[in-house]
Parts: structure tokens; sequence; C-alpha cells
């Protein structure tokens, strides 16, 4: 099955060293239409998601969220979620860590968005 989300090593690394910090973690892309967006990294429960948000991916035991506005232009995409150098967003769990999330995306091929139409995942 193709996944909407992947990471990369360097997102499990940084994943696995907030979680030890803080717990369990959630991200939220809020913003954003393209590659380097930011989503946003908050200990899991912190940030009330409801109706207008889209449950895209679990990585590991992380829920990855996204706005079903947001979704509606990402959707033919698979997101990536990296690790870049700079500050992460004000309320992100990374900022302070010299490093941020980033987002990378590729366009899922034909046969992909068949199989994701046809399991009703878009």
């Amino acid at each position: 099955m193709v996944q909407q989300v992947l990471t990369t090593e360097a997102a499990d690394t940084l994943m696995q060293r907030l979680e030890a910090k803080h717990g369990p973690l959630m991200f939220h892309q809020s913003g954003g239409c393209c590659d380097g967006s930011s989503p946003m990294c908050y200990p899991r429960g912190e940030f009330m998601t409801g109706d207008s948000d889209v449950l895209l991916a679990t990585l590991g035991e992380t829920p990855f969220y996204m706005s079903k506005s947001q979704f509606e232009y990402w959707k033919h995409t698979q997101l990536i979620l990296d690790v870049v150098p700079g500050r992460g967003g004000m309320f992100s769990l990374e900022n302070g860590e010299g490093v941020r999330f980033l987002i990378r995306s590729r366009v899922f091929t034909g046969a992909e968005i068949a199989e994701l139409r046809a399991s009703n995942r878009i």
C-alpha cells in the first residue's frame, strides 16, 4: 500500500529525541502549499484536532494530521518528513534544537493514485 507520508532517517532520529524529552508526539500541517513547508510538532493531545482535520498517517506511533482544506491541495502528493538546519515554529517542539522539520514532496504516479482511490484514501 502506498503511503501518504514517509520519514527520513533524520526525521526519525529527531522524533525519537523529542519523544524522550516530551513523551508521545503528534504533527499537524496547517499551512504551506509546497516543498519547504514545516509541520508543527506537539506533545500528543496538546493540539486539538477536529472535523476540519484529516489523519494522513501514523509515523510509528505518531499521528500526522492536516487540515481538510490543505489536504485538497496535497492529496495527489506523497509527503516526506525531513529535517534541515534552522529554527522550528514558535510552538513546535523542535524549536531550540537548531533544526526544523520540513516537508518534501513528490506527485504520486497514476498507478499510486488509482491504488489510493481504490482504498478510498483520496
